[in-house]
């Protein structure tokens, strides 16, 4: 799946974003060896839309796991949420487009320059190239966290102000979409309309996962009927007896969750 651009850089899916295949993204962060990471690659990547590669893997790996993944003809997020001064974070946009990834993000709480700088860094990257910009995401709240946790860092607002007053600022720096909870979604979208990217980590399916540290978590299904463009899901996949098998059952409930959102759009506007 390659991701496009404009000349304004809101990106979208060249390809199969409709697929419920495409919508599935792997969370790649099973530390142990290279090779353990690819076997998972190898063993998902036709099961999967892309793969997750975020801090633990690429800290243990680093551009060599990029490389091997796409050698494999598959796509990565790359899940680093860069934070830093303006030109800094622009800089690393910049080597995250020479890497071929499909998507990376920063975190908004960077402020809208720093997004803004890192929105010029991929256009000036891509001007002229045959090679399609990655999608642009900003982090707006982790979805380990709830409002007791903003409350302990000095933020008065909740939870669903802080995300949709991120979603926005992210959106008028260039950016291309969120990684959000799908409790997330209606706000944003109401914000931020239909084009702007959803991508939704704490994705779980119907078994307990052991110490589990995501506190706002939602299904499959539940979260592309509210308007997730991707889901991310890692443990319940990893730890599943067949990982394949796991895999196919949440691509079958991100199905039932798209004609469910259709549906639901359909009955919204025929009122």
């Amino acid at each position: 799946m390659t991701i496009r651009s404009s000349s304004a850089m809101k990106n979208t899916p060249n390809r199969a974003i409709n697929t419920p295949k495409s919508k599935l993204i792997f969370a790649l962060d099973v530390g142990g060896s290279l090779a353990e990471n690819l076997a998972w690659v190898d063993q998902l990547k036709g099961h999967v839309g892309l793969f997750k590669v975020g801090k633990e893997a690429f800290t243990r790996f680093g551009p060599e796991l990029i490389h091997e993944i796409r050698a494999r003809d598959a796509e990565v997020f790359l899940d680093l949420k860069f934070h830093d001064i303006p030109s800094t974070v622009a800089r690393a946009a910049e080597a995250a487009f020479s890497l071929g990834v499909s998507m990376f993000n920063v975190h908004a709480l960077g402020g809208k320059a720093m997004m803004s700088a890192a929105v010029r860094a991929l256009a000036q990257a891509a001007a002229g190239r045959v090679d399609s910009a990655p999608a642009l995401l900003a982090v707006t709240v982790l979805t380990s966290m709830n409002g007791d946790d903003l409350c302990d860092m000095g933020i008065s607002q909740s939870i669903a102000e802080m995300v949709v007053r991120l979603a926005s600022l992210a959106q008028e720096a260039g950016i291309s979409g969120v990684v959000a909870s799908a409790g997330d979604i209606a706000a944003i979208r109401q914000s931020c309309g239909r084009s702007f990217l959803i991508v939704t980590p704490g994705i779980r399916g119907t078994l307990a996962i052991a110490r589990d540290d995501q506190k706002r978590i939602w299904t499959a299904y539940e979260a592309i009927r509210s308007g997730a463009d991707y889901i991310v899901v890692g443990r319940p996949i990893r730890t599943a007896k067949d990982p394949v098998a796991e895999a196919e059952k949440f691509v079958k409930e991100i199905a039932e969750g798209i004609a469910a959102g259709s549906e639901q759009r359909v009955t919204a506007g025929s009122m």
